[in-house]
């Protein structure tokens, strides 16, 4: 398989230094609605990297649930392989990416649970399958087959008919950034990149060199 001529030329759109938001929090709410509006496919997708502690890199796609001022929420199980990395080792990088758009957003910060009274509330909001599959997913464990993830699902439906409360295992993470950058696909590779940096608790914006 030959790789080597695949490419494209981003012509789309430009990314100006003076035309981006002093808050890169606010840069970003404006291409999230933008990637929205635009119907991106899963604009709400992320790759959420971690390092575990054999010093090793690890990352995956999971869904942005929150952006606010103090950073980005999303929720999985605390005993997940990205959990105990984020355990030991709490600084993660995300990476957002609408192809549609020619556009990427790089994110570094710090990763902290939420509280539990926020956990709650969103997992009561979840779907009655979704809140029965947070029960029966040991999430990044062996397991013999699917088949005992349908049997454990079962159980747990038939215990929780209604009320599915939020296993202890399961609940959210809040991102706060420490550097984020915007990049644009440009012609000739000679991309937009825009990056903040925060310095004495102030937001440091600069162009890098594609």
């Amino acid at each position: 398989m030959d790789l080597h001529h695949i490419r494209e030329e981003y012509r789309k759109r430009v990314l100006s230094q003076k035309d981006c938001h002093e808050n890169p929090l606010s840069q970003f709410e404006l291409w999230m609605n933008e990637a929205i509006v635009s119907q991106v496919n899963e604009p709400t997708a992320m790759n959420v990297a971690t390092v575990g502690e054999n010093g090793k890199p690890s990352n995956r796609v999971v869904l942005l649930k929150e952006v606010n001022d103090q950073g980005f929420v999303f929720f999985s199980n605390y005993h997940s392989q990205k959990g105990r990395d984020i355990a030991n080792r709490p600084y993660v990088a995300l990476t957002f990416f609408w192809p549609e758009l020619e556009r990427q957003v790089r994110i570094e910060g710090k990763a902290e649970k939420i509280p539990d009274k926020q956990s709650d509330e969103y997992f009561a909001s979840r779907p009655y399958t979704s809140r029965i599959g947070a029960w029966a997913s040991e999430q990044s464990a062996v397991i013999s087959g699917y088949q005992s993830l349908l049997t454990k699902a079962a159980l747990v439906a038939a215990k929780n008919p209604i009320h599915v409360p939020r296993p202890p295992h399961w609940g959210g993470y809040i991102v706060m950034a420490d550097c984020m950058e915007f990049w644009q696909g440009r012609p000739s590779r000679l991309h937009d990149r825009i990056r903040y940096r925060l310095k004495n608790d102030e937001w440091i914006r600069e162009r890098l060199s594609p």
